[in-house]
């Protein structure tokens, strides 16, 4: 096959949809070498991003702009290229690409937008579920990256169930490799970790709850636990920090930034437990990496953290310190219970490998031109 992707995000993002449309692209170039395929990008691709060397790039002509190209213009080089599907693989899809004769699947990641309005300016909402709905409506297949996120697309744009395909994200095969006693002291020294410490890892954001974390910490957890956190940090950082400031916690809290891919799964097997409280997630990579890592995690009910962590992880209600610091000190305080939790974590996310992921994708390739 010849395929083409909508790389805007592989070569512009060096988070969420990024990391995702990479994964992606690394996956089909490791077990479908044999196929062709092309990433269709409006800016030049920058160095060490990760990207396979087999991946050929096509960008618009300076004379053209580049988003009405990706908007829409670029159906016309999906035809010169004589592409046999189009992947967009961050919730969109060009205009005109039902019409064209070329099979498409778009990636759906998550509408949290729509459930949690508050979180986004006004005109933000309506731009994505404009581009979300025309993608969904005119896709000839559509990728879910979880059974929620599935639900709501059905839900909320009256999508029929079985147009849409779930196929889980896995996370960079580096949390896969098992560090050395050594590795983990050099990166304990490197940043000055505390000897006990619970992670927590994504945008400091409002909805990722790294509040009940805090306060958790502070009313019940004993007091030589620390709580390290690694994230971008965003407006709502500095309440999180004013509630440390008020509470005289700056010792039990430490704030990581720009930490390297290599080094953040050293950190993860370095930590007693992940924490990741967060009120709604499309999946929630961070619990993967954290289960490949080893670590018991403890997530939010309510919306696909239970797809991601399984039956053995620990749930809390996302506004609930008390449960959750009580949940924090049993695994901290039973050494077998945690072992237990960690043996199940890692038997879980084998559901989650790229031999497993590659096929269930590739499945939907077929789907879609067979629907064509």
């Amino acid at each position: 096959m010849r395929i083409g992707f909508d790389g805007k995000r592989a070569v512009q993002n060096f988070t969420g949809l990024g990391n995702y449309s990479r994964f992606v692209l690394n996956l089909l170039a490791d077990h479908f070498p044999e196929n062709q395929y092309y990433l269709y990008t409006p800016k030049s691709p920058k160095n060490n991003l990760g990207i396979p060397n087999c991946i050929k790039y096509r960008q618009p002509s300076k004379l053209i702009n580049s988003t009405l190209w990706r908007s829409g213009l670029i159906v016309s080089d999906l035809k010169k290229d004589k592409v046999d599907l189009f992947h967009g693989l961050s919730n969109e899809l060009p205009m005109g690409i039902a019409k064209s004769g070329i099979p498409s699947i778009v990636t759906i990641h998550d509408l949290i937008f729509l459930r949690f309005p508050d979180y986004y300016p006004y005109i933000d909402r309506q731009i994505y579920k404009y581009k979300f709905e025309y993608a969904c409506k005119n896709a000839s297949r559509i990728i879910a990256v979880s059974k929620q996120t599935k639900e709501d697309i059905v839900s909320f744009f009256r999508i029929q169930e079985d147009k849409i395909d779930v196929v889980y994200q896995g996370c960079n095969h580096l949390f896969q490799n098992q560090a050395t006693e050594q590795e983990k002291q050099k990166i304990r020294k490197e940043y000055k970790l505390p000897e006990k410490f619970i992670l927590n890892v994504g945008t400091i954001e409002e909805r990722k709850n790294l509040l009940l974390i805090v306060k958790a910490l502070n009313n019940a957890v004993q007091k030589n636990i620390k709580l390290v956190v690694i994230g971008r940090e965003t407006d709502y950082a500095r309440e999180v920090k004013e509630y440390i400031a008020a509470h005289q916690m700056h010792e039990r809290v430490i704030f990581l930034k720009n930490v390297p891919i290599n080094d953040l799964p050293v950190i993860y097997q370095s930590a007693e437990i992940f924490v990741y409280p967060s009120e709604f997630e499309g999946f929630g990579i961070p619990v993967i990496e954290a289960l490949y890592s080893g670590v018991p995690v403890i997530a939010a009910t309510g919306s696909c953290l239970e797809e991601a962590g399984g039956p053995a992880s620990r749930y809390v209600h996302p506004q609930d310190e008390i449960q959750l610091a009580w949940q924090i000190n049993n695994i901290i305080n039973n050494p077998e219970k945690r072992a237990s939790i960690v043996t199940e974590g890692h038997r879980y996310v084998q559901k989650f490998t790229e031999n497993t992921l590659s096929k269930n994708l590739i499945q939907t390739y077929y789907k879609a031109l067979n629907n064509a």
